[in-house]
């Protein structure tokens, strides 16, 4: 049977099926409760649904509680799913059943009687800043910024009573991780200020703050990077994830003198203002910190690697630090046991990636890529995000950094020199040929959009056209057709993986999730969840969140805050922002599934793509393997 490259993840179908019987476990998944989530669906129905674990017994089955209640007769060993025909509103409780007996430990829950858990927030207060940027053309009498040493301009305080600017705080990108160890997930949220800026404008900002919250709304602390920390999709890159392997998450993000963690302890120098005069900073110390997940406490801080070195040198000689504070980030295991950091700065020029480990309370670098260090060919071909997975088949995670990839030692394995993009996608994309696939767009040169083999870089698809292709998405939609679909906002429909135009019909490029019973992709975009209707090539609502008052994030982007398998069975959950931006709404399916299989946070593939999920240009997290040879045992 084929390699699915799932590694840890053992796979069922019905109970009975194990995908991927080649490889030991060599990397330790999270250790997960059930995650039992109950929703009512109707006014006479109650939808429960529970994780299976990639470390359950082959066979494993599960008794379901309402109340004292059981509600099922043999152990439930087909499903991780459950229709009660109810009226009212209980507790539900699962308890697992090995070799015919009832196990001690439990998982239980409330009803979400409104179809979705809304999640109390701590809303940051918004302000006034003191300061705003006047462009030349328009200041009266002032005296002209004189450059320094780094090609940057210097710090110039504007007058307090003039250009002051109103901001407030909205719901931004969330991460995931089980911050106290209690086998459930805590979500980090971070805070945008309504003037975040992107890098090619100037201006000032709010401070860029960081939430961590139970999902009963819960807070457990805040953490606020500070005047030194610009804010805007490209600066802060944060990392949520065991990487010391001690049962609780940590949070790991680029710092600055004058970050206040989340004891209230001050990070660096309290008193530096390193803003220029057009709110950028390009001067003053830079910082790598790790947080305790439970607390917000800074663990360790050490030097931001690399550090700005020449603003100008880090793409089209722009010293204004457009390209020199374009950051990345992302979770790979790079022994093939324990999870390392890589911290990513530039890809429009110099491209510099830094592994670092975090054990036993210490930060170590593992190593450093830099471009600049005799690899020319590697410059300028990174994209707004990238994946991490082992493509090479050899246990330890290689990291695809759009147009080019690397090895687990962080030397560079190719380049397909096509330059930057804005959106990629890996998976086992065409399941008939070895290893994993890369669909992605790209900006520049004609090549359109590309699909590449993931290991090697070899091109296998390509869709030539002449301008930006802003946006692509990979998905399974067509039951019909082996393999993914292929398509973007250039290709005027979509592709199967053999290059085969399938339809003029566009869906949505967005995200993909998986939401009703079948082993399909469905489309998530803005607040709705749609199927597609493979026969007539449309969208079919599912969901609508807007109607409860979710909204999506990041502007034209519109992207969820998060989505990821959080709770439940192996269907993906979804969390917007409310109206508001006092809450968040936490969603999950309520259709019933014939297919069991573990928690696809056990996949390596997907669960590091959902801690990458807020960098950037936010991409939809995928498996390692292909759904669709998940097939029902008959």
């Amino acid at each position: 049977m084929r390699n699915f490259k799932i590694l840890s993840v053992l796979l069922y179908v019905a109970g009975a099926i194990n995908l991927n019987a080649q490889k030991p476990i060599s990397r330790q998944p999270e250790s997960l409760d059930r995650g039992i989530v109950a929703v009512r669906t109707d006014p006479n129905s109650v939808f429960i649904s529970w994780r299976l674990l990639a470390t359950d017994p082959e066979g494993i089955g599960f008794n379901l509680y309402r109340g004292e209640r059981k509600l099922n007769k043999k152990p439930l060993t087909e499903t991780t799913c459950y229709t009660d025909s109810v009226t009212s509103d209980e507790i539900y409780k699962v308890k697992s059943v090995i070799k015919g007996r009832e196990q001690g430990e439990s998982s239980s829950c409330m009803v979400w009687k409104d179809g979705f858990l809304r999640i109390p927030l701590n809303r940051p207060p918004g302000g006034e800043m003191e300061r705003e940027y006047i462009p030349p053309d328009r200041r009266q009498g002032q005296t002209q910024p004189r450059a320094n040493a780094n090609n940057s301009t210097l710090p110039v305080r504007m007058s307090q009573t003039q250009n002051r600017r109103q901001y407030s705080y909205s719901p931004g990108d969330a991460g995931a991780g089980d911050l106290d160890g209690d086998g459930q997930y805590e979500i980090v949220l971070k805070w945008d200020p309504s003037n975040a800026r992107d890098n090619a404008q100037d201006g000032f900002t709010g401070n860029v703050i960081l939430d961590a919250y139970e999902v009963d709304g819960r807070q457990l602390w805040r953490i606020n990077l500070g005047t030194n920390i610009r804010a805007g999709a490209h600066y802060t890159q944060f990392l949520v994830f065991d990487f010391d392997g001690d049962g609780k998450a940590e949070v790991v993000c680029k710092t600055a003198d004058g970050t206040v963690d989340g004891k209230g302890k001050i990070i660096g120098n309290r008193d530096a203002d390193n803003v220029n005069e057009r709110g950028r900073i390009l001067t003053g110390p830079e910082y790598l910190t790790v947080f305790n997940g439970l607390t917000g406490e800074a663990m360790q801080t050490v030097d931001y690697v690399p550090g700005r070195g020449n603003v100008c040198g880090w793409g089209a000689n722009e010293c204004n630090g457009n390209r020199v504070d374009r950051f990345l980030a992302c979770v790979a295991y790079l022994d093939g046991k324990q999870p390392s950091l890589v911290m990513c700065r530039g890809y429009y020029g110099r491209t510099t990636l830094a592994a670092w480990d975090w054990r036993n309370g210490k930060l170590t670098m593992r190593w450093l890529f830099d471009s600049d260090k005799g690899f020319p060919e590697f410059m300028g071909q990174g994209n707004h995000n990238l994946s991490v997975a082992d493509v090479d088949d050899d246990g330890r995670d290689e990291i695809i950094y759009g147009s080019c990839a690397f090895d687990d030692d962080g030397t560079p394995i190719y380049t397909t020199r096509m330059g930057h993009g804005d959106a990629m996608h890996l998976s086992d994309l065409d399941p008939d040929i070895p290893g994993l696939e890369v669909w992605a767009v790209k900006e520049t040169g004609g090549w359109g959009s590309v699909m590449h083999s993931a290991a090697d870089g070899k091109i296998l698809l390509r869709i030539p056209d002449s301008t930006d292709v802003g946006r692509g998405l990979a998905a399974d939609i067509y039951p019909n057709h082996r393999g993914y679909e292929l398509w973007s906002s250039r290709t005027g429909g979509i592709y199967n993986v053999k290059g085969e135009k399938i339809t003029s019909s566009l869906p949505p490029v967005n995200f993909r999730i998986y939401w009703d019973g079948d082993l399909q992709d469905e489309l998530l975009d803005r607040s709705y969840i749609d199927d597609w209707d493979y026969i007539n090539h449309k969208p079919v609502r599912l969901l609508d969140a807007s109607k409860y008052g979710g909204v999506s994030i990041n502007g034209t982007k519109a992207t969820p805050v998060l989505s990821a398998d959080l709770l439940g069975d192996w269907r993906e959950e979804v969390i917007f922002r409310s109206t508001d931006n006092n809450s968040l709404l936490l969603f999950t399916t309520g259709i019933p599934t014939q297919y069991r299989m573990p928690t696809l946070m056990h996949d390596p593939v997907y669960r590091l793509g959902v801690a990458w999920q807020n960098v950037v240009y936010n991409q939809p997290p995928h498996t390692g393997f292909f759904m669709g040879d998940v097939i029902k045992k008959k």
